[in-house]
């Protein structure tokens, strides 16, 4: 139990670390775009890492806890969501928080959507070539 406490907190720390390091770098003016990019990119990666936990059992139990619990969940909040869209709404640009939460919500299911597909397809590819091989 304290090994999974573990690698949540150390992940999660990196996390963290990314996400700040990254919502520096790009800029996030008539929208928050390095938060909708940091919120996109985290929803494709934990699409892959679950497809590749859940569907093929390829990633152990601490693997998991450390990027989907530990890193994402440092990485991408819902408050930095939340904090975009309010500072978009206070700044009388509507259409602009509209935008941002229709691109964060289709575009976060979208990355999740494509990171399991290019998981399923590539773990089906591998194993068709492993089947094909003398």
């Amino acid at each position: 139990m304290m090994r999974s406490y573990f690698w949540v907190g150390l992940g999660g720390g990196l996390g963290a670390v990314l996400r700040y390091s990254l919502s520096s770098w790009i800029p996030g003016q008539a929208l928050p775009w390095n938060f909708l990019t940091i919120n996109l990119s985290g929803s494709f990666v934990i699409g892959m890492i679950m497809a590749l936990a859940i569907d093929f059992s390829v990633l152990s139990q601490e693997i998991r806890l450390f990027v989907a619990v530990g890193v994402l969940g440092g990485y991408t909040t819902f408050s930095t969501f939340m904090y975009g869209t309010y500072h978009l709404a206070l700044a009388d640009k509507d259409l602009g928080a509209a935008i941002y939460v229709v691109a964060s919500i289709i575009g976060g299911l979208a990355a999740c959507g494509f990171g399991i597909g290019l998981v399923r397809a590539s773990m089906s590819a591998l194993r068709n070539h492993q089947d094909s091989s003398p």
